[in-house]
């Protein structure tokens, strides 16, 4: 494809190397052509680049294969999932299932980008709900200001929560940012 055709989010290759495209901008110079300054992320090692093409150049898009995997469950650092299509199980290491352990409890479903049959990247669900295995007693009558208490999930990871929560409640967070959402009505 032509660079004036890319768009945000659109996976590339570039000399050999997969690329997914953060931001791009038309820029029109004074002498000479138009081109587009894009800001691209590595698939390969996560660095970002900012590269500069003609609008005339072509580069060669590159199709990701998104599929639905289901969390089974982790060893040590080794994370097993499973396509809910064909139950073909795929193990992934720390730095390719990034923060999902945090978040993810057996049976969570998350998609997967593969490129010519390799993981690449693991989508998580926007929130997850789960349960509170930790957290301090809510003291009573102190409703006047709103202070948040560290509250131990039961994945491990830490959160911050309203002084009404409490062990065993249900919670929703949001595994873009790491914070509380809202409780889960059960």
């Amino acid at each position: 494809m032509r660079a004036s055709e890319m768009r945000k989010g659109q996976t590339v290759t570039i000399d050999g190397k997969l690329f997914a495209i953060v931001d791009y901008q038309h820029i029109k110079l004074g002498k000479g052509g138009a081109v587009y300054q894009t800001k691209l992320k590595s698939l390969t090692d996560g660095s970002i680049q900012n590269v500069r093409l003609r609008a005339e150049e072509t580069v060669e898009e590159a199709y990701l294969d998104k599929r639905t995997y289901e969390y089974l469950y982790s060893s040590g650092s080794e994370h097993v999932l499973m396509d809910t299509g064909t139950y073909e199980q795929i193990s992934l290491d720390d730095d390719a299932f990034g923060d999902g352990p945090k978040y993810l409890k057996a049976n969570t479903q998350l998609q997967v980008s593969m490129y010519q049959g390799k993981p690449l990247v693991v989508t998580l669900p926007n929130t997850v709900d789960l349960e509170i295995t930790d957290t301090q007693p809510a003291i009573k009558g102190a409703t006047a200001t709103n202070q948040p208490k560290p509250a131990t999930l039961e994945t491990g990871l830490i959160v911050q929560v309203p002084a009404f929560i409490k062990t065993a409640d249900i919670i929703r967070v949001d595994t873009r940012t790491g914070e509380y959402v809202t409780r889960v009505k059960e």
